[in-house]
């Protein structure tokens, strides 16, 4: 008797639970705006160019600094690939401790310094420190690093949920900011003398730079170029990457928690029957920016996670110098569950044909719901 009590109570309780569960899901927006962004004013864009502009080096140099565990994977590749490709500063990617970094959400490289081994080849700090987002925004080493390097007067830019992290060091005080529209309440709450800044992907305020989700470092990476070198050199490197157009331009209401996006998180995520490890192979000279892109989107359907594997263990330098170190040691992979090599195409094309990929694979459903995470306004005739 007493245990039909106990497993009626419990059935209760699920009931309960799923009614409390579809009331939530019924109450999120059927689907977000799809308004045209709002221009940006040419003064507008000038002034955010100007306060970018650095004022140490006639070459600046630009520090990406990660922790070793699970540092957002395009946030902390795509600005090095981007910038390395321009030819306009020297980029070193960081860590906080010595060692190989897990990228989140898939990649494993080695970074090329660590945040002590630059402050002793670098006393005077960088012009410019990148702050990807991390697993914990309150790193004490890191926080400390970052802090530092903006006393020295480094412009600090968080990518990303890497605002979080540079809130945390404490330079967000009164300042105009932006981050991933999954974070903003967030760090509105614990930042209140900040000051949210919709309808644009980069904000610039007081040598402290902030962007909205991972694919705004591609018009991040763009904005920097531009400050250092010129509209001119901006433009040529964006033609190359597939983003010939491109400012601050942002509709943020086009991302926001739907219906649909809760409804594809549960599905992909319950049918874990489904679930796929889908190979991707490591060649000398792969381009790091289309890499990060296309594994990192494969990583984010719920469905399936993109994993490298290499004939041996040695790591695989990028095109532009980056080692990665594969997650796996075989000659082949399963054809069904092999991602197709990383083209010399243009990394902005080869994310859009990565959605559509997805889109042919589990559905038109998931390529949004990925597309949301990456905060990545696909082109209208995409969508």
């Amino acid at each position: 008797m007493n245990l039909r009590i106990v497993l009626w109570s419990a059935l209760g309780v699920v009931v309960l639970c799923a009614a409390i569960a579809g009331t939530w899901i019924f109450s999120l927006p059927p689907a977000a705006s799809v308004a045209a962004p709002p221009a940006i004013a040419q003064a507008e864009h000038d002034a955010m160019v100007a306060a970018l502009r650095p004022s140490k080096r006639q070459r600046p140099l630009v520090a990406i600094i990660g922790i070793n565990n699970a540092t957002e994977t395009t946030d902390y590749l795509l600005p090095y690939g981007v910038l390395t490709r321009a030819d306009v500063a020297d980029v070193v990617t960081l860590s906080t401790a010595p060692g190989s970094m897990t990228l989140f959400p898939t990649l494993k490289v080695e970074p090329q310094a660590t945040t002590a081994a630059f402050d002793a080849r670098h006393p005077d700090a960088a012009d410019y420190v990148i702050v990807p987002a991390m697993t914990r925004d309150d790193d004490p080493e890191a926080m400390q690093w970052i802090r530092g390097q903006a006393s020295k007067g480094a412009i600090v830019i968080g990518i990303c949920a890497g605002a979080k992290v540079v809130g945390d060091a404490g330079l967000l005080h009164g300042k105009q900011a932006t981050t991933h529209w999954y974070s903003v309440k967030e760090l509105r709450g614990k930042h209140p003398t900040m000051r949210y800044v919709e309808d644009r992907r980069l904000v610039v305020d007081g040598g402290v730079a902030t962007t909205t989700g991972i694919s705004a470092s591609m018009p991040m990476s763009l904005a920097l170029i531009e400050a250092i070198a010129g509209r001119d050199k901006a433009s040529a490197v964006g033609r190359e990457i597939g983003l010939a157009e491109w400012d601050a331009r942002h509709e943020s209401d086009a991302f926001t928690f739907t219906r649909p996006f809760a409804l594809t998180a549960i599905r992909n995520t319950a049918a874990f029957w489904a679930h796929e490890k889908l190979g991707l192979e490591l060649k000398q000279g792969v381009d790091e920016v289309s890499l990060a892109l296309v594994a990192d989107a494969w990583s984010r359907t719920y469905r399936s996670r993109a994993v490298t594997f290499a004939r041996s263990t040695e790591a695989v330098q990028s095109r532009n110098g980056i080692k990665i170190l594969p997650d796996e040691v075989t000659a082949d992979w399963p054809a069904a569950r092999r991602l197709p090599d990383i083209e010399d195409r243009k990394p902005a094309d080869t994310l859009d044909d990565t959605l559509n990929a997805i889109a042919a694979r589990y559905g038109a459903r998931t390529t949004d719901f990925v597309a949301m995470q990456l905060e990545y306004p696909r082109p209208r005739e995409t969508q």
